[in-house]
């Protein structure tokens, strides 16, 4: 028998085993000062490349204002208690409108942390009788709710509507024999390659076979569609959509989620989501706060032109200087390159000490071995002489990675904060 504590610190697993060599510069940096394109790293102002916020809404001034003087006059405690008991407010339920306006769908559920609630509502919609069929590239949320089910699941490969449908013929034989429905499980815009999910092929699936889809549309939501109402408005099939989950953690620079769908569906995520009904509900700064956020998204369509014009600008940019950036059809922009995981490492170094640039490093085991992705996340306050300068940099990089200059057998050696 083992003790439980040593048990774990053997093995601290693919990416806990590199802590005492990464911690504080590789993994858990420390970005200080205002959020935004030009932040501090150990003390030297770089260029950032690595946050979520599409819209450059963190900062603005109405923003800024509206979280102020809500925290100033509600506090951060109200409403105390879960939604179900004592936690609810005008606010949440008007929030929750104007979300369902937003991306057109009956009726929405607030929730309070966006990766919970993917979780707490695949575990909740779906019993042992029950089929899941979902994206080999998943969120890590997504296949943690698919863990939970008690029943039968079949992963098909990324993106692949024939092998979608496969997998639908033999999840349809099986609910047939146990009287269960399907549940397909797929992403508006996948956080690392960048690429949509076929959400219309999916849908268009449903001429065939009796199933629900479930989109995490965490990076679709505010940068994709007309009216940023996400992929489904993007690709015009918003209602084929049957749930759809959208995050505060991105567009919305906020913390929190929302699902949205039928009313009756909603109804019923309400009473039966455990997340939610067993925990706190957003506080109201929060809420207020993502009533704000969303009023600006709605009536500032320049705010979505402006990342998409600096997205437009570094993809081609890249695309033209040679860099492959795969199938990406979104903002997210990954720089696929070759090397080893110390390589990775040197590199990235190099890039924060000597080029001023910091952006996210994705190597094995997220990917095969071999291969390193630099993910960049192109925001509306990002400028056409940042794009300019990562380009020309990333071009010094990348030729000294094909000389050899970043070979080693170790990770990169820095001060580490563990």
């Amino acid at each position: 028998m083992k003790d439980i504590f040593q048990k774990v610190t053997a093995n601290m697993g693919p990416i806990g085993e590199h802590a005492k060599e990464s911690h504080g510069y590789f993994t858990f940096p420390k970005l200080e000062g205002e959020i935004g394109p030009h932040m501090t790293f150990r003390g030297k102002e770089l260029l950032n490349w690595s946050l979520n916020n599409y819209l450059g809404l963190a900062n603005h001034p109405e923003v800024r204002k509206t979280d102020a003087d809500a925290a100033s006059q509600f506090g951060l405690a109200l409403p105390m208690g879960a939604r179900m008991m004592s936690g609810n407010s005008n606010y949440h339920e008007q929030l929750e409108k104007e979300l369902s306006e937003f991306v057109q769908k009956e009726d929405t559920i607030l929730c309070n942390f966006g990766y919970q609630a993917m979780v707490s509502a695949i575990d909740a919609i779906v019993d042992r009788h029950d089929v899941i069929v979902y994206d080999s590239e998943s969120h890590a949320c997504i296949l943690d709710g698919v863990r939970l089910h008690m029943g039968k699941r079949y992963v098909f490969k990324h993106n692949d509507v024939a092998d979608c449908e496969k997998q639908l013929q033999r999840a349809t034989k099986l609910a047939e024999q146990t009287g269960g429905a399907i549940l397909v499980i797929t992403e508006g815009v996948f956080g690392m390659r960048g690429d949509q999910g076929k959400l219309k092929e999916i849908i268009d699936l449903k001429k065939k076979y009796t199933f629900r889809l479930f989109v995490d549309d965490a990076h679709g939501c505010g940068t994709m569609g007309p009216n940023g109402g996400g992929t489904g408005e993007h690709q015009g099939c918003q209602a084929g959509i049957d749930i759809y989950f959208g995050t505060f953690a991105k567009s919305f620079a906020l913390i929190g989620g929302y699902i949205s769908s039928e009313k009756n569906i909603i109804t019923y995520l309400r009473y039966n989501m455990r997340s939610q009904i067993f925990a706190k509900s957003l506080p109201m700064p929060l809420v207020v706060g993502a009533l704000k956020r969303l009023e600006l998204m709605r009536n500032h369509p320049e705010y979505r032109e402006k990342l998409w014009e600096i997205t437009r600008a570094l993809q081609g940019g890249l695309t033209a200087a040679g860099f492959n950036i795969g199938d990406t059809n979104s903002p997210v922009t990954p720089v696929y390159l070759n090397g080893s995981i110390p390589e990775a490492t040197n590199m990235v170094k190099d890039l924060r000490e000597n080029f001023g640039i910091f952006c996210s490093m994705v190597t094995y085991p997220v990917i095969p071995k071999g291969m390193i992705i630099l993910r960049l996340i192109p925001t509306a306050v990002h400028t056409l002489k940042d794009v300019t300068y990562t380009i020309e940099s990333f071009s010094k990089i990348v030729n000294k990675l094909k000389n050899g200059e970043y070979m080693s057998d170790k990770l990169a050696q820095v001060k580490v904060d563990l």
